[in-house]
């Protein structure tokens, strides 16, 4: 029996996404196998039935498809194929990588299990905190088709699925261009709102002449409204995973000989707010960085509700 048939996952990862995906596989009615080194968090979803394993070596060999959702693609590799990693398990047939670790890593993962008889799918997702809860990520995918199909029931209950190619590896690199894109509108309207507020335009009258026209992007309409102007900051992606992603980006870059300019001044932007806020701080801090410099702040109408 299948393991989309018979609804047994296991999930490693239980982190800011890791543990509201889960959540959402166990509301559809999975059983689920869950190992983190987070004993709060793994006993949070045994309380709402889920299992616990004591190493991922454990975990595969007690069900057959596994999810992961990880911080460093060091973890993942090591979870893959360490001493106590899944290679070691006998059931494990199908490993589901949520996490964005790039496609070296992505690449030494599927190679390690392969030896073993697991298959990979590459499966980085898009949409943060927000959309692991409501189940509205964008699942992007890379692997064996036949393996695909089977797993898409359980990755549907996470999202919208993207399948973009047959290799594993595939997927990361469609991640890391999505990422890209996605901190550059975010570095970009940042420094342009700072600018801005220092010639006296008001904030939330900026935001909305900019997504009114040509300027509109996911960080004028979601990130800066949300979580800067109200002064919150708290988005829910940590600097450090961003200043991360970028990397990996941009590593991908020079080993396919791809120059990119604008994205490299997008990471100095990132190191001056890691180095600053430090490593936890929430991605959309950055703007503080570039207030800092020209010495104003960017608030809307929000903050002074919030305020009072």
């Amino acid at each position: 029996m299948s393991a989309a048939n018979d609804k047994e996952i296991g999930f490693i990862g239980l982190g800011r996404m890791g543990t509201p995906m889960a959540g959402r596989l166990i509301d559809a009615g999975y059983g689920l196998t869950v190992c983190d080194i987070d004993e709060k968090a793994v006993a949070a979803l045994v309380a709402r039935g889920a299992k616990k394993a004591a190493s991922p070596k454990a975990l595969a060999a007690s069900v057959g498809t596994i999810f992961l959702s990880l911080p460093m693609p060091d973890v993942v590799v090591t979870v893959g194929l360490g001493a106590e990693g899944i290679a070691h398990g006998a059931k494990a047939r199908i490993v589901v990588d949520l996490s964005t670790t790039g496609p070296r890593a992505e690449e030494t993962l599927a190679r390690g299990l392969k030896e073993k008889g697991i298959e990979v799918i590459d499966c980085p997702v898009s949409g943060g905190v927000a959309g692991a809860s409501k189940g509205t990520l964008a699942l992007m995918a890379s692997g064996r088709r036949d393996c695909y199909d089977e797993v898409n029931p359980a990755l549907a209950c996470l999202g919208k699925l993207i399948y973009v190619g047959d290799k594993p590896g595939m997927a990361q690199t469609m991640k890391l261009i999505n990422n890209m894109i996605s901190v550059t509108a975010l570095a970009i309207t940042s420094e342009t709102m700072v600018l801005g507020a220092k010639a006296g335009l008001d904030a939330d009258t900026m935001i909305e002449v900019i997504n009114a026209g040509s300027g509109r992007n996911s960080a004028s309409v979601d990130k800066i409204p949300k979580f800067v102007l109200p002064r919150t900051f708290d988005f829910g992606f940590a600097l450090g995973l961003s200043a991360k992603d970028i990397k990996l980006c941009l590593d991908e870059c020079d080993a396919q000989g791809v120059p990119m300019i604008v994205g490299s001044a997008v990471r100095q932007l990132l190191t001056a707010a890691k180095a600053q806020f430090g490593a936890e701080a929430d991605l959309t801090s950055m703007i503080k960085v570039v207030e800092g410099w020209a010495g104003v702040e960017v608030t809307g109408k929000a903050a002074g509700k919030k305020a009072g």
